[in-house]
């Protein structure tokens, strides 16, 4: 089974502790690890990769364990967040020292037929210099893919990227997962999460916040306290009425409106709408007013 597995994993550099007491286990398809930048995800990663060592904890690929592993890279293709790719070489030769370097029986043929997948075979012998930001991510995938990995990890592969750049990795990696992969990828936007239909882990501080479909995650960011700002032809009115609300905590009365702390989005705001026009109100606006990413990943840790 490719499967990848942490268990009990921490990382920490002196005293700053960069992974904390991490247990997850993911299979074939499409993952994402999500998380605000500095959560952590870039250390998974590079610990699912044995680029590092877990300094408790253990890190398993496909069985195997990571950590001084050299075997392992025949079963795991990893893409890092940084390029790091010569752009004097063309993606034929960047995809075909991949090719080599794996010791494969037939490199050209290995290259040639990662260069299709990834769909560059019409401009492989460009400088890589001369690439989209798409395209060298792409060449990167090649060269990852090369050998044929059952595990391919992904570290922000859509930083940078276009709509259509990223509808185009979206639907590659979602092919690859459809073949039995089992593919993880880093992501700070849960948009993107959802539109590959994967599972979530989410990150936030080097701990495990919450796991699960990408529905389960979004009820858990969702359905979470809130404060909104409101404008209204009737503030005070309103904010009578808001009070006997039940998934409404408090209501103040400012200068620029009301202030509104709801227990749970979705209640509240299906119950404001309803309560406004029963009281013939005029509603000018809804703001949330606490929508950052980090607090919205912050509440996760706390439930």
């Amino acid at each position: 089974m490719n499967t990848v597995e942490l268990t009990g994993v921490s990382r920490w550099y002196g005293n700053v502790v960069a992974v904390n007491d991490v247990t997850l286990s993911i299979g074939p398809g499409l993952t994402g690890l999500l998380g605000p930048n500095g959560a952590g995800k870039t250390t998974v990663l590079h610990l699912m990769a044995g680029l590092l060592a877990p300094s408790q904890g253990e890190v398993r690929v496909s069985g195997e364990p990571a950590w001084r592993n050299p075997a392992m890279y025949r079963n795991l293709g990893l893409v890092t967040e940084r390029e790091s790719v010569p752009g004097f070489l063309t993606a034929w030769e960047f995809v075909l020292a991949s090719a080599k370097l794996h010791k494969l029986p037939d490199p050209a043929a290995a290259a040639r037929a990662a260069l299709d997948v990834v769909e560059l075979r019409d401009a492989q012998d460009r400088r890589i210099s001369t690439y989209s930001k798409g395209m060298r991510q792409r060449s990167r995938v090649a060269a990852a893919l090369v050998h044929d990995p059952a595990v391919l990890l992904l570290d922000e592969p859509f930083n940078g990227m276009d709509p259509r750049q990223r509808m185009h990795m979206m639907d590659l990696l979602d092919s690859m997962a459809g073949e039995g992969r089992t593919i993880v990828f880093s992501s700070h936007i849960l948009e993107e999460v959802e539109q590959l239909s994967g599972t979530v882990q989410v990150i936030v501080a080097g701990r495990l916040a919450a796991s699960g479909d990408y529905r389960h995650i979004r009820r858990l960011m969702t359905n979470r306290p809130h404060v909104f700002t409101i404008a209204s032809s009737d503030d005070r009115a309103l904010a009578t009425a808001l009070i006997g609300e039940e998934s409404v905590s408090g209501v103040s009365v400012t200068a620029g409106g009301l202030q509104v702390h709801a227990s749970d989005y979705g209640t509240f705001t299906r119950a404001v709408a309803k309560l406004a026009k029963a009281r013939a109100i005029r509603l000018t606006s809804i703001l949330p007013s606490d929508e950052s990413l980090e607090k919205v990943f912050s509440y996760l840790v706390t439930t």
